[in-house]
């Protein structure tokens, strides 16, 4: 894609990860760590692959000229996602919804920052239509703890959620939150969705996909809206 972009004069977005910064010693995470990542652990085809990804981006820009963007996308939900593509939120969503309890690894207390899809679709844009290559950390920087998470989701979907502990996966970060303070300055930009508004969002839609739920309320709803 970079020698495609380079042939036809094109910018480049890297879409990258704040996976990238590992198991961090540095809280919040800045754009100027380096981050702590294990380069022969379990997770590290994805936080090396994507850190080598920025390399070569980074290359092509000084040696070819190429113009990029970097964008470091932190943890994202909102509708449209994969029912079972493992990610946390969809997991906690789907399980509350089939009435199963809520898998939460290790203790919980590990935190993760989680922003709305519609937030990240506007850094993106602005990123792109900007002058600055980046890298910039696009994330919302509430931070909860997986047990947190989970307690959201019982509040949202079924108070009466179960919530079930397993063993921890390895090399699973333990804080994860973005410093946003470049984005806001160079870009312009932060996130407006705060995890509560943009929640149920998701769970209408994954309700729809997971039990075809098309109630009668909804549908007057809908006629009357069209109407007007």
């Amino acid at each position: 894609m970079l020698g495609l972009a380079k042939r036809v004069g094109a910018r480049f977005l890297l879409t990258s990860t704040s996976e990238v910064y590992g198991d961090p010693l540095q809280h919040p995470q800045a754009e100027t760590y380096w981050g702590n990542v294990n380069p022969i652990g379990v997770r590290s085809c994805y936080d090396e692959g994507k850190r080598t990804a920025e390399t070569l981006t980074m290359d092509y820009h000084r040696g070819a000229q190429v113009e990029v963007r970097i964008a470091r996308i932190f943890n994202t939900y909102g509708p449209r996602m994969c029912i079972d593509d493992g990610r946390v939120v969809s997991n906690f969503v789907a399980q509350a919804l089939r009435k199963e309890p809520l898998t939460v690894y290790g203790d919980g207390k590990q935190t993760r920052s989680f922003q709305y899809v519609s937030d990240l679709v506007e850094g993106l844009m602005k990123l792109m239509e900007g002058e600055n290559v980046g890298p910039f950390n696009l994330g919302n920087p509430g931070e909860f703890t997986m047990l947190e998470l989970a307690q959201v989701v019982q509040e949202t979907i079924d108070p009466n959620a179960r919530i079930e502990f397993r063993p921890n996966t390895e090399d699973d970060p333990h804080k994860r939150r973005p410093d946003i303070s470049r984005a806001k300055e160079l870009l312009g930009w932060e996130p407006k969705v705060p995890l509560r508004d943009g929640l149920p969002l998701m769970v209408s839609d994954f309700r729809k996909r997971i039990f075809g739920d098309h109630t009668p309320a909804a549908a007057t709803t809908t006629t009357t809206t069209t109407s007007v």
